[in-house]
């Protein structure tokens, strides 16, 4: 079993709507799609989804990295040798997480095709058997927030995560707005994307919310600002999260050793793929810290990745990957039963892929072999 072909996509995913969170605005959103070729004839995708703010890649940029620089080193490798792969990324070039992460995954979904398995037998089994699905609320006026949260909660979800961060006393009206819509039995999460800065910005917004009664708050300040977050997460009853703030297991590490959160963020796109987000998963749980699989907003192959890593945690409490709900077209078929998701156990990451659609949506392409 060895990696024989390697092809390379850059797509456009149309969004339904705006996607809007407090450093930027998306109309579409772009993605790397790799689809890899075992000497067997077993294929696997894997996709990255690059975002400047958080890992410092762009799209174009990840996929000179993937072409000139990765992929070329992969070809005749077992995509088992998971840690033998990632090793020779890591030595060929300094993080670049987004651009490692959709060659992870595609080996990933090769490797478990060729074994008839699903990826997450690979990961230690299946733990759990459904997530409930949370819809995220872009960052609109507080009435819009509140009737979309309405609308969805007549459509079955129980829980919602509220992006904000651009004015913190117009985004305490938003999240009081949702919260008096819905009632006080619906579960409610904010992310801030860093927008609050620091920790007395914060502190001043949570005491304004303290009524409003969080699931959690998700970054409210700088990533860089672990002592920041320490703060806040003492001297506040709202449990805190960690997203931009962890990377990989550098940030993981200080993040343990100064209990700086209740919960955090992984996402495959800032740790390097499955592997190292398995990892990541292990030692939150040794450090008695929950874990979410949080999303980039990818499509059906980036999501379907995340949800074998969350299932097959028991330290993943809950999940957060609603890309392919956004999208007005997408690559892939995984399925919702909303308010849940459950996988349907098929070889890979269980995911059909419409190469009509990969062809529609592409802007670049490229084949190494």
């Amino acid at each position: 079993m060895k990696i024989e072909k390697i092809e390379l996509f850059a797509i456009e995913l149309p969004l339904k709507e705006p996607f809007i969170i407090s450093y930027a605005t998306y109309y579409t959103m772009p993605s790397l799609i790799v689809k890899l070729t075992l000497d067997n004839g077993v294929i696997g995708y894997g996709e990255g989804i690059a975002d400047e703010h958080v890992t410092g890649e762009s799209m174009y940029g990840a996929f000179e990295i993937i072409e000139k620089i990765l992929a070329p080193r992969l070809i005749g490798m077992n995509p088992l040798h998971m840690e033998a792969i990632h090793d020779v990324m890591d030595r060929a070039i300094l993080a670049a997480p987004t651009a490692k992460a959709a060659l992870d995954i595609a080996c990933y979904d090769a490797a478990a095709k060729s074994l008839n398995m699903p990826v997450y037998d690979l990961l230690g089994g299946r733990f759990h058997e459904e997530f409930p699905i949370t819809h995220v609320l872009s960052i609109q006026e507080p009435a819009v927030m509140a009737q979309e949260a309405l609308d969805k909660v007549e459509e079955g979800y129980r829980s919602f995560k509220l992006k904000v961060g651009a004015k913190m006393l117009e985004d305490v009206k938003r999240i009081q707005a949702v919260r008096e819509a819905v009632g006080p039995e619906i579960a409610i999460r904010v992310d801030v994307n860093q927008g609050w800065k620091n920790s007395a910005t914060a502190l001043q917004a949570l005491a304004l919310l303290e009524n409003c009664h969080l699931d959690w708050i998700e970054q409210p300040i700088v990533a860089h600002d672990i002592d920041g977050m320490v703060e806040i997460k003492q001297k506040t009853t709202t449990p805190v999260m960690i997203d931009e703030g962890l990377v990989g297991i550098a940030e993981m590490r200080t993040i343990i050793q100064k209990q700086a959160a209740h919960k955090v963020n992984i996402k495959l796109m800032k740790c390097g793929g499955i592997y190292k987000a398995n990892k990541l998963a292990i030692m939150a749980e040794m450090a008695n810290i929950e874990c979410q699989v949080g999303s980039m907003v990818e499509s059906s192959v980036g999501s379907a990745a995340g949800y074998h890593v969350a299932f097959s945690k028991k330290s993943m409490t809950s999940v957060e990957l609603t890309g392919p709900l956004k999208y007005s077209e997408d690559i892939g078929n995984l399925q919702f039963d909303i308010p849940f998701i459950r996988l349907n156990g098929q070889a890979g990451l269980g995911v059909d892929i419409d190469e009509n659609t990969l062809t529609k949506l592409t802007v670049k392409q490229s084949i190494i072999c």
